[in-house]
């Protein structure tokens, strides 16, 4: 755990140091796109953040390959490797696509090259435990599909989610977290090997994810872009994969029996990391709503717009702040609840938890739909837009007005729109600067 730990801690520290230089470099090079029509943020902000993410990546795998215990899982395991040889092709797909705007198919297109990559030096789904049948193994073709597949799902998802600040980073930091423990559990508790390379995974997922946050919270002064969010979901992804189709659930040996037993206990952990649905089930969930959306509308599927769940929370009334932590709480009680259920799927207490964290999160989401009347006596004690709001009369208006200032041409501010988010997303999401008025 020690250096699972220190893995972490290195790739989370040059992300962040790095980011500072790159955020230099991106406003040098012109990665500043304009601001477009589905954009929340009001102030053009450089990209390519994905390249700290990279080198922190790299400086993980390094330090990793030089410690005692993880030095076996690269000498026994080619998927580091692998990993790296389908990360840096994404990574230079998301780079030109940050600078240059490249084509949906074309982004696509290397998706699936970088998945094939993978494949082909080893990092694959061998078989899949399929419940009632057994373990079942797949052949080249079929194992090559599935992988693919489930690379490009991935990766879209995560990239679509990546619409405020800090959300995708956030999001996929909850999912690395309850995937390392679910992994490190079958690599150090029934000692198999397999697992190993999917819990270094997720470790320096971790990191990379915790460098980049405190750069990228609202408000961002620097985005991953594509180079970024394709990269991290390619990581989740990988290590997915090499849990899922690779780990023999036979070797559990959770009790003695036939293997469709093995398998069958093994059914609420594995499943779930087969299609990626409790681990970036929100990202998966806003990836197939958008399909069928524009596709509904007789649009590209790659059409981009503003019906994304981030963009609904802001319709609703939620502040840009409110909105990530809704996200991150959902992300954290399904993928944590998958990783609890997996331990102990008998126990009821825990799906009561899960049932009651729900009912909080609904009372969240719904929040800026009920405004409370406070009374009189405790206005002083809530926030503005709690309070009563008092019409003065003719008399009150004039003095107003004649006590006012007199405002000059040079001090009007043009009034802030309030877009698709209301007035409440408005106040989050306006044109209001970071820094400080010093005239």
């Amino acid at each position: 755990m020690r250096e699972y730990l220190l893995t972490l801690c290195i790739t989370a520290a040059v992300t962040y140091l790095l980011t500072g230089p790159v955020r230099k470099f991106a406003i040098v090079a012109g990665a500043m796109p304009e601001i477009r029509a589905r954009d929340v943020h009001r102030e053009p902000t450089p990209r390519l953040g994905g390249i700290a993410m990279f080198f922190g990546l790299c400086a993980g795998l390094l330090v990793a390959d030089h410690l005692t215990n993880l030095n076996e899982v690269f000498a026994k395991s080619n998927e580091p490797r692998a990993l790296l040889s389908g990360a840096a092709l994404i990574w230079l797909i998301g780079v030109l696509d940050d600078k240059f705007e490249i084509d949906a198919l074309i982004k696509l297109g290397g998706q699936m090259i970088a998945a094939g990559v993978m494949v082909m030096q080893g990092l694959t789904i061998l078989w899949l435990p399929i419940p009632g049948v057994g373990n079942v193994a797949l052949t080249q073709w079929q194992g090559t599909l599935l992988t693919v597949a489930l690379v490009v799902i991935t990766i879209n998802a995560v990239n679509f989610v990546d619409g405020l600040d800090g959300l995708a980073a956030g999001m996929v930091c909850i999912a690395a977290g309850a995937f390392f423990l679910y992994a490190y559990r079958i690599w150090y508790s029934y000692g198999i090997e397999a697992a190993a390379p999917g819990t270094l995974f997720a470790a320096i997922l971790m990191g990379m994810c915790l460098g980049f946050l405190p750069h990228n919270m609202h408000p961002a002064r620097i985005f991953m872009g594509d180079s970024g969010s394709m990269l991290i979901g390619l990581v989740l992804s990988a290590g997915a994969i090499s849990i899922t189709g690779q780990v023999d659930p036979d070797a559990l040996a959770l009790f003695t029996g036939s293997e469709k037993a093995a398998v069958h206990q093994t059914v609420p952990v594995y499943i779930p990391l087969l299609l990626p649905l409790t681990i970036i089930a929100v990202p998966a969930a806003d990836l197939v709503l958008a399909i069928v959306r524009r596709t509904w509308r007789g649009q590209s599927p790659f059409a981009a717009d503003r019906g994304h769940l981030h963009h609904r929370l802001l319709e609703i009334g939620h502040s840009h702040s409110r909105a990530v932590l809704i996200m991150y709480f959902w992300s954290a009680l399904i993928g944590f609840g998958a990783l609890a259920y997996s331990v102990n799927s008998a126990s009821m207490w825990i799906v009561l938890g899960v049932v009651f964290l729900s009912a909080v999160g609904l009372v969240l989401l719904l929040l800026p739909r009920f405004t409370p009347r406070v009374p009189l006596w405790a206005q002083r004690f809530v926030p503005p837009r709690y309070r009563r709001r008092r019409v003065p009369g003719a008399a009150a208006e004039s003095a107003a007005e004649s006590a006012a200032p007199e405002v000059t041409e040079s001090d009007e501010r043009s009034p802030v729109t309030a877009g698709v988010s209301g007035v409440n997303g408005a106040t989050a999401i306006g044109a209001r600067s970071r820094f400080l008025d010093r005239r």
